[in-house]
């Protein structure tokens, strides 16, 4: 698409409401042997929240950035967040602004992030981590 000589590119998913992917859901509550492949070409929908850099005197912000959501577990290992749609984002914080990305380019951030992990739906309806070699193989792209 070109505006006055100026290239933009389209968003990855431009028709995308957020809903949920139903197939995508029932194969993480009962996993096969096909779920890396299913999730490498699923969208996700990738946490991403304000954070306050300046606060100002009277307690408000003054400047903030948008960052992702990991989590860290009982452990110490980190994880990505990452939804299966908008309706499980909600049950996670409301406030949440929603990134829609490949499940391979989640798994790809969470890596660079150093995380051990891609948590799915972390809130429900089904919690599902990706880890380890897993989530090494989700992050290669073919």
């Amino acid at each position: 698409m070109t505006s006055g000589g100026k290239k933009f590119a389209l968003p990855a998913f431009p028709d995308d409401d957020g809903a949920p992917n139903l197939a995508l859901r029932a194969e993480l509550a009962s996993p096969t042997k096909s779920l890396i492949e299913h999730l490498k070409a699923a969208r996700l929908l990738v946490a991403v929240v304000a954070v306050a850099d300046d606060i100002g005197t009277g307690g408000s912000d003054k400047s903030s950035h948008m960052a992702a959501v990991s989590m860290i577990n009982a452990a110490g290992q980190k994880g990505l967040l990452a939804f299966t749609g908008i309706d499980s984002l909600a049950m996670w914080d409301q406030s949440a602004r929603p990134v829609p990305v490949l499940g391979t380019q989640a798994a790809q951030s969470a890596l660079e992030d150093g995380a051990d992990a891609l948590v799915i739906d972390v809130a429900g309806p089904r919690r599902y981590a990706v880890t380890g070699r897993a989530l090494a193989e989700l992050a290669l792209f073919d």
